[in-house]
């Protein structure tokens, strides 16, 4: 367990794999923690040092007042590598992360070697999907849209396959504090790149999920058709396709970051 202590912000992370590799930084998604990304661990560690933290807001790291803005998510992400002395790496996000990484993109790019983003979109809407959420939660509290939450995060299917998952990814979600999880939906909420993905100049990925309803496959295009030379996969799962399908998942990312 390590933490490194930025601005305003005591930040969770995890370092694993070797040093001197490549290092390749992970960003969570709304209500998940840096435990998401334990299936691509093996896999990435062979060629990367892989960087995981949890996200203002969420897990370990310090619940600051919000609301929250993706500029605010996207400048911890850079005062973490500061923190850690790492000039540049890559990034990979999914969800939320992904607006984090398209932020570091357009307004950081001498810190990025190549760009994933994964489940997500240039903006994540209706706004008003936002608000009402997190007036529920700060109403009602974070039990009360978890099982909604981890409905779109794995396919049926795929959740009465693997009940261990399901089970773990709902306590994942009911873990969140209150008032860092309704800060995060206005920063998603908030973030619209769709006019300036023409300016990203990093190499990227896009990962789409043929079953995610919050960032549908066309929301994945639109990313892929408007950032130059991007390159576009799209691979069977909902919303968190590095859970559904771990391999393709993991395959696409070092093939991406390997070419």
């Amino acid at each position: 367990m390590a933490f490194a202590d930025l601005n305003d912000l005591r930040i969770h992370y995890q370092l694993d794999g070797d040093a001197g590799k490549p290092v390749l930084m992970l960003s969570n998604s709304l209500g998940a923690t840096l435990d998401m990304w334990a299936p691509q661990l093996a896999a990435l560690t062979q060629d990367f040092q892989v960087l995981r933290y949890d996200a203002r807001g969420h897990g370990q790291s310090t619940i600051t007042q919000g609301p929250y803005s993706i500029a605010q998510l996207g400048q911890d992400a850079v005062a973490l590598l500061d923190a850690l002395g790492i000039l540049q790496a890559h990034f990979a996000g999914v969800s939320m992360g992904g607006l984090t990484g398209q932020w570091i993109a357009l307004n950081q790019p001498a810190r990025l070697k190549r760009l994933v983003l994964a489940n997500t979109a240039a903006y994540i809407g209706p706004p008003e999907n936002w608000t009402t959420r997190a007036d529920k939660v700060k109403a009602d509290g974070i039990a009360s849209i978890a099982s909604a939450v981890v409905s779109r995060w794995i396919t049926p299917d795929y959740a009465a396959a693997t009940p261990a998952l399901a089970a773990k990814l709902l306590s994942m979600v009911e873990a969140n504090n209150d008032q860092g999880y309704a800060s995060a939906c206005i920063a998603v909420r908030d973030a619209d790149f769709r006019a300036q993905l023409g300016k990203i100049t990093t190499p990227t990925l896009v990962i789409a999920g043929t079953h995610d309803i919050p960032t549908p496959p066309s929301d994945g295009k639109f990313l892929a058709d408007h950032i130059p030379g991007a390159r576009y996969v799209e691979l069977s799962g909902a919303h968190l396709t590095n859970l559904e399908a771990v391999d393709g998942f993991n395959q696409a990312v070092r093939d991406f970051l390997l070419s």
